[in-house]
């Protein structure tokens, strides 16, 4: 999506009130990666440097759907700057690095929109140092494990985004595990609309799901998760801290759910990550949902104008087979 006149006025606007100093922006360059929102960085004249998140309608890939602005859902769209405020002072304040904020602009009082300037952090991602050299990443893994354990102790009596839960707010549902079922049988339905060998084993896959979600024993404490902590949402930075970016979709949750995401995105590299007593009954139910969500949810994304249109297919064509073999086709 090219960058408006307008957005790019209001990222020149921000870029002086958050570096000041007399600087002048000189370049806007978009960073890969981001669906939901736009990732900028921006040059200023004396080639300091920082990153801008722009939430805007025309910054976000995937197609509307019912249901998408409610935040009571825990997995609706991580969208806006509510969200991403909530989420980032909730992991500051456990200790976990974010990048810093240098600016927040509210786009006239819509929480829902809104831009913010963040440090830039220059160097390779996780997912970058681990494929070069696994030996160089063992600091920065060991470094995440302890920020994944500062992330586990911390406790709440409810599930939810961090945005609803911290503000005393509850969210739909009466339980992580029926959540996760709602969501993978919507997940269910919608791959197999697009694919008819999803279509051929959904009555299989269904009902996997249902004995996989009756299994689960209720559990009254949640953990606070990322949900989506790939290597590639992990930074390094110049001291060789894991730094956790793309998180406005940090909530309470089930720990299992954050490490069924990252033994699906690590593969062997996972080791360093694990950790004892997670249930193997929610392991098992929300292995099948997350590679429900990663078939159906690129298949949905390739419906609009998304650019990176064969990673995304081969991303929805691994996880659709791995579906399959979870029921032994």
């Amino acid at each position: 999506m090219a960058l408006t006149v307008v957005a790019r006025e209001r990222l020149a606007g921000a870029a002086r009130a958050a570096l000041g100093g007399g600087r002048r922006l000189v370049a806007v360059e978009r960073v890969t990666g981001g669906s939901k929102k736009g990732v900028y960085r921006l040059v200023m004249d004396d080639a300091t440097t920082a990153i801008a998140y722009l939430w805007d309608d025309t910054e976000n890939y995937w197609p509307a759907a019912e249901g998408d602005d409610d935040l009571t859902d825990p997995f609706s769209p991580g969208l806006g700057l509510d969200l991403f405020e909530a989420a980032h002072a909730r992991l500051s304040a456990l200790g976990v690095r974010v990048p810093a904020v240098r600016l927040v602009d509210r786009a006239d009082g819509d929480g829902s929109a809104g831009l913010a300037v963040v440090e830039d952090l220059p160097g390779q991602t996780l997912e970058q140092v681990l494929a070069r050299d696994p030996r160089a990443a063992a600091p920065v893994m060991a470094r995440l494990a302890e920020a994944l354990e500062a992330m586990r102790r911390h406790r709440a009596p409810a599930y939810g985004k961090v945005a609803v839960v911290d503000q005393g707010g509850r969210s739909r549902g009466s339980s992580c595990e029926e959540v996760v079922l709602a969501r993978a049988l919507r997940d269910l339905a919608e791959a197999a609309s697009r694919d008819p060998r999803i279509a051929a084993a959904r009555d299989r896959l269904a009902e996997r799901l249902l004995r996989l979600a009756g299994a689960v024993r209720p559990r009254a404490e949640y953990a606070v998760v990322h949900g989506e902590l790939g290597p590639d949402h992990v930074l390094v930075d110049a001291d060789g801290n894991p730094v956790l970016i793309d998180i406005e979709g940090t909530m309470y949750f089930d720990i299992e759910w954050e490490h069924v995401f990252l033994r699906i995105r690590l593969h062997e590299a996972y080791g360093p990550l694990a950790v004892d007593g997670l249930d193997a009954d929610r392991l098992a139910l929300y292995l099948l949902a997350q590679r429900l969500s990663l078939t159906a949810g690129p298949l949905r994304l390739l419906d609009g104008d998304f650019p990176d249109r064969a990673a995304m297919a081969g991303i929805a064509e691994h996880n659709l087979n791995e579906v399959l073999a979870l029921v032994g086709d």
